[in-house]
């Protein structure tokens, strides 16, 4: 077997880095169930070069490779089309663990890293619970999302919610009100879609000219 072991490029280095946030944003999705690693390729006696709860297996930054994931870099390098794998596994206190390891990419399609995530079962009904339930939201406070199939129908949902929020309010004037809904709208990213501005415009009975005169003021 070839040494695993690769020189990183400061572009593959970057890439690592980015994966950074991905694991920081999962693990607060999931919570202190999870450990998620990302290990760098560069050198196999220390590839932890981002770990979150490592307190679960007492891993901590500058820790080596597994024997599993070193396995999983061998079969990348035979390029058997596996780029993941997802199994079984007990720590040295017998205690079951769910793992799943995916390869990281760099230039010319090399295997880079690995991104890991760790489940440990031992985690607690109330701790895991704990992850999906905020008692300090209640349900006026939640954030209405739009799940839809096109982008017009996503245009066409938040400019009905942003009708409702600038109708109710009686504070802006008749004459203010198209021009409160298209900040509302700008406010929310809507005019990054495309046809945004005509779509938006024929549905508030408005020419385009005038929804890109509001859009230029709020600029």
């Amino acid at each position: 077997m070839k040494n695993p072991s690769i020189i990183l490029t400061e572009n593959d280095k970057i890439i690592l880095e980015s994966y950074k946030n991905i694991a920081d944003g999962l693990s607060e999705f999931l919570g202190s169930g999870y450990e998620i690693i990302i290990h760098s390729l560069e050198s196999l006696d220390s590839t932890i070069i981002k770990i979150i709860n490592g307190h679960h297996s007492g891993r901590t930054i500058g820790a080596p490779i597994t024997d599993v994931a070193l396995s999983m870099v061998t079969k990348l390098e035979e390029d058997n089309g596996q780029s993941f794998i997802t199994y079984f596994t007990k720590n040295k206190k017998g205690e079951q663990i769910k793992s799943s390891i995916s390869a990281i990419y760099g230039e010319n399609n090399r295997v880079i890293g690995l991104f890991c995530v760790n489940f440990f079962f031992r985690t607690t009904l109330s701790e895991f619970l704990n992850s999906f339930i905020n008692p300090s939201i209640s349900e006026n406070d939640s954030i209405s999302e739009n799940f839809v199939d096109n982008a017009e129908d996503l245009m066409i949902g938040a400019l009905e919610e942003v009708k409702k929020i600038v109708y109710n309010d009686l504070s802006i004037s008749s004459s203010n009100k198209n021009k409160e809904i298209v900040s509302l709208l700008y406010q929310r990213g809507i005019f990054n879609l495309k046809d945004s501005v005509i779509t938006i415009s024929n549905h508030l009975g408005i020419s385009k000219n005038t929804v890109y005169m509001h859009i230029r003021n709020i600029k």
